[in-house]
């Protein structure tokens, strides 16, 4: 049974970002400008120039040819998941990447970086990239990308006013921006305008990047949104190319619950499952994929700078590799330091109005321990100066750049804002993963704002868009703020917690507990502490907040959701206390506080806990105990 749940769990990312819902939108003042979505990696089709002049598409297949392969050996893969599971992966790898070989062959590409076969994308001018054309001439939007994102934008921008671009995201980041700068000034003549909007995810995020570094000066774009970019890379390519790769399974499981909006919280359930099996079928999966993969240039962009030097040495032949390695470089060390003034010039210079969202506080799924959305490090998207997962800046850390007195230390202490590529217009939003900015109300009306309209120049635009927030994906049940302060942040004239149900499913939840660490508050708790979905419950408390700045607090919410499979759910949130002097700094990092358990119970204790993997079932329930024992010590007073 336990091997059964692994394997729906691993099938199941598959599915997490394949399905967003889409919310019908009636604003007036919208920007005039065309659209341009720049997708996320892989989204383009691509197709083989056979020498009788006829083509023959090899990627962004409608699924025939993947089931045909699967479905050909099915006998063998189950099979080979069981000796997988055995860990006796091998043959589970061998079927796999020699299917693979066989679908998508046809990618590879030379050993100079160039294509070893004449693939290029399918779509290329503006008027085969028009999205209305598209639908006119396919009759479904099956070529088109993003699609849930783009019938989001259409609620402001009609179909026939959005384009999108399509590469060949073999190619670098710079051979695909100068595409995109060619297809700019082609949507520019087949539409009429003299500018365009941007809205790029993921990959496309450092494409665009590239792109506003080599030829921003054009000033052909009006607003650009890189929503979850890998612009400085990708962590796991991180993880493959070291051969690191350790799955986190709790990550994992967290990145499957949020991309199907799970409103049920199966990880503690599961975190005795083992899935260290994963491990050694990505090892042994790796060879097959390289043969392909391996010079693709938009691989090598995806090193972080500070390994590059380290895996060219590893994987590149400087004499074989010799083009490819050009390219690689001129990305990495011409074209990556651009960034940081090549935006800012975009937004003081060109009159652009350019911004970036970005997933921090989740630990990278393949077992890296940076600050990341699941997938791209929280650095490479932004910039911004973080520490390691898991851990946070000290109290009374001082922001490295002054930022005109801005405060820019997220509430967590984990994100130095100030520090990022654009620390006036990059969002910071704590628990979103990777390619769920939609599933999140905020991220989702933040994203579309900043794309069609004009209201918000920088984090400090619109209240009600703060630069620091918590995610509220529905899998995450509950989200909490303090009554009287700025979302994520505490002081002396707060007086209560407010607590918001985030079902989108009209799932009733029950307050059970409600615990504090780092601050001495207690919260009393209505006589039915119910929360219908979507409404908000406000909870007050008692308890002196020190006279102290520049300090984390973390509150954790016990909750049970009617209806849901599991009895216990539970979440924590981090604030920062802004309520007088701040005191010494006692270094740049430490650990996160204490759950109650840790506070009660012996090290010893805690440590078998997380050797038999039941720490956190332990944990939640009792700080249901505790919580319910402070209470009764309050009303006795």
């Amino acid at each position: 049974m336990k091997r059964a749940v692994s394997l729906c769990l691993i099938f199941s990312v598959l599915i997490a970002a394949v399905c967003v819902p889409v919310f019908a939108r009636a604003d007036d003042g919208i920007s005039d400008y065309p659209v341009i979505m720049v997708a996320g990696y892989s989204a383009s089709a691509l197709v083989l120039e056979k020498e009788d002049g006829t083509q023959e598409q090899v990627w962004q297949m409608q699924g025939g040819n993947v089931f045909d392969m699967v479905f050909g050996c099915v006998g063998r893969i189950i099979a080979g998941l069981g000796l997988a599971v055995l860990e006796r992966p091998q043959y589970l790898a061998k079927i796999i990447g020699e299917g693979a070989q066989g679908l998508i062959g046809t990618m590879a590409c030379n050993d100079d970086g160039t294509s070893t076969y004449n693939v290029k994308p399918m779509f290329n001018t503006a008027e085969e990239c028009n999205c209305q054309a598209m639908l006119d001439r396919f009759g479904d939007e099956s070529y088109q990308h993003e699609t849930d994102i783009m019938a989001a934008v259409r609620e402001y921008v009609p179909r026939e006013k959005t384009y999108d671009f399509n590469c060949d995201f073999r190619m670098g980041a710079v051979a695909n921006a100068k595409r995109l700068d060619e297809f700019i000034q082609d949507v520019k003549q087949h539409s009429g305008y003299k500018k365009v909007n941007i809205i790029a995810v993921s990959h496309g995020g450092q494409v665009t990047a590239t792109y506003l570094a080599l030829f921003g000066h054009k000033r052909d774009v009006n607003n650009c949104v890189m929503t979850v970019p890998a612009i400085g890379g990708a962590g796991i390519v991180y993880d493959l190319l070291t051969e690191t790769t350790d799955f986190d399974e709790i990550n994992l499981l967290y990145f499957i619950e949020h991309g199907t909006r799970l409103e049920t919280d199966f990880h503690w359930l599961v975190e005795a499952e083992e899935l260290g099996f994963l491990d050694g079928l990505i090892t042994e999966l790796f060879p097959y994929f390289w043969e392909i993969i391996g010079h693709w240039g938009s691989i090598w962009d995806f090193v972080p700078t500070d390994i590059y030097e380290a895996m060219k040495e590893k994987w590149l032949d400087p004499v074989k590799n010799a083009g490819l390695i050009s390219k690689s470089d001129y990305m990495h060390y011409t074209v990556m330091p651009m960034f940081k003034t090549a935006f800012k010039d975009c937004n003081e210079k060109y009159g652009m109005n350019v911004n970036i969202i970005a997933g921090v506080d989740n630990g990278v799924t393949t077992g890296k321990k940076v600050n990341s959305d699941g997938i791209i490090h929280t650095f490479s998207s932004t910039g911004a100066l973080c520490p390691a997962f898991g851990e946070r800046f000290a109290d009374g850390y001082v922001q490295k750049n002054p930022c005109g007195g801005k405060y820019k230390v997220s509430p967590a202490m984990t994100v130095d804002a100030s520090t990022a590529y654009l620390p006036d217009n990059t969002w910071f939003i704590s628990g979103l993963f990777h390619g769920m900015t939609f599933w999140d109300y905020f991220t989702r009306e933040l994203m579309l704002s900043l794309l069609v309209k004009n209201e918000i120049r920088s984090v400090y635009s619109l209240p009600e868009y703060p630069q620091f927030h918590t995610s509220t994906n529905p899998s995450y049940a509950v989200s909490a703020r303090f009554g009287s302060s700025t979302e994520g942040y505490l002081s002396d004239a707060d007086s209560s917690l407010i607590i918001k149900n985030l079902s989108i499913k009209n799932r009733p939840l029950k307050i059970l507990a409600i615990n504090c660490d780092g601050i001495d508050l207690k919260f009393r708790l209505p006589l039915i502490p119910l929360i219908r979905a979507g409404e908000e419950l406000e909870i007050p408390f008692t308890g002196e907040i020190p006279k102290v700045s520049n300090s984390r607090v973390s509150i954790t919410v016990s909750y049970n959701v009617y209806g849901s499979a599991t009895p216990v759910g539970e979440r924590s949130i981090a604030f920062t206390l802004m309520n007088g002097e701040k005191p010494d700094c006692g270094g740049t990092a430490c650990a996160f506080p204490s759950a109650p358990i840790d506070r009660v119970f012996p090290p010893a204790l805690t440590g078998f806990l997380k050797d038999a993997r039941l720490y956190t079932l332990f944990s939640m329930f009792f700080s249901i105990i505790y919580f319910a024992f402070n209470s009764a010590k309050l009303t006795v007073r």
